[in-house]
């Protein structure tokens, strides 16, 4: 069987329960027809890759199969790069922290120093102790990435030691199937983008969905006051009695509270 990208099919399974039409109607924001959209194109890509990854396997042969072993180490030597380099950029970041805090420390010891008039209170106490936990933390900071920088360094080497032996071994193969697993990568990276795109809108369909049941909760206990506020006008009626007159001869209904304002608007 030829190799196909990993499906992502499971994470855009229909929701349980569609919106109803009135939750269409009352809320054209909804972002249901966007999301409908980047589903459909993601499907369409991901039955085109296959197609074309197959047609890809038929036309190069074993090769694709034989060569797999020096492009899953050249996948993951790529992956441990970037780890190294985020590494890296940690520990740069608490190397200059680290050099701050210290001259902080320097300049305020050099304007004590030059003030003779300027005595050593309970200010600058706490100003230099502030300063010294600062540099202790940052050189803390600084052994901690440096001891991950080497780490990560040390395993990037390794999967690019790892990489060239198969590199050495394979490479006739490699180039044969080079086209099957470039393809395979614009593939990949075409998918992830839309399923990003997927996963923003089902995002905003849910808060949306959300927002709407609020809504909903909201109105039902505006009603069940109206409804409350007339039961009670009501039985004030009958207990005054037959033939009593009101002030002004009309029924007058409260009106409701201020959350219906605050919800239509």
């Amino acid at each position: 069987m030829p190799p196909s990208p990993p499906s992502l099919l499971p994470f855009f399974s229909p929701p349980l329960f569609s919106p109803p039409s009135l939750l269409l109607h009352l809320s054209p924001s909804l972002p249901t027809p966007s999301l409908s959209d980047c589903r459909q194109r993601f499907r369409a890509v991901l039955v085109e890759a296959i197609v074309k990854l197959d047609e890809q396997v038929k036309r190069i042969g074993t090769a694709v199969e034989d060569s797999k072993p020096y492009w899953e180490a050249r996948r993951v030597a790529r992956q441990a790069q970037l780890e190294a380099q985020r590494a890296t950029g940690e520990f740069q970041r608490a190397v200059e922290i680290l050099r701050a805090a210290k001259e902080t420390i320097a300049l305020a010891e050099e304007r004590l120093l030059e003030e003779d008039s300027r005595q050593f209170d309970s200010a600058w106490q706490e100003m230099l102790n502030h300063a010294t936990n600062r540099v202790m933390e940052a050189e803390t900071t600084r052994t901690r990435s440096e001891l991950e920088h080497r780490k990560t360094a040390n395993h990037y080497n390794a999967c690019i030691s790892h990489m060239r032996q198969h590199e050495n071994k394979l490479k006739r193969t490699i180039n044969k199937s080079r086209p099957y697993y470039e393809l395979k990568a614009k593939y990949y990276l075409k998918l992830e983008q839309l399923k990003l795109c997927v996963d923003e809108h089902q995002a905003k369909l849910t808060v949306a969905k959300a927002d709407y049941r609020t809504a909903l909760r909201n109105l039902e206990t505006i009603s069940e006051e109206i409804h409350a506020r007339r039961r009670a006008i009501a039985m004030g009626t009958r207990g005054r009695g037959v033939g009593v007159e009101g002030d002004g001869g009309h029924e007058v209904i409260p009106p409701p509270s201020s959350e219906v304002g605050a919800w239509i608007t």
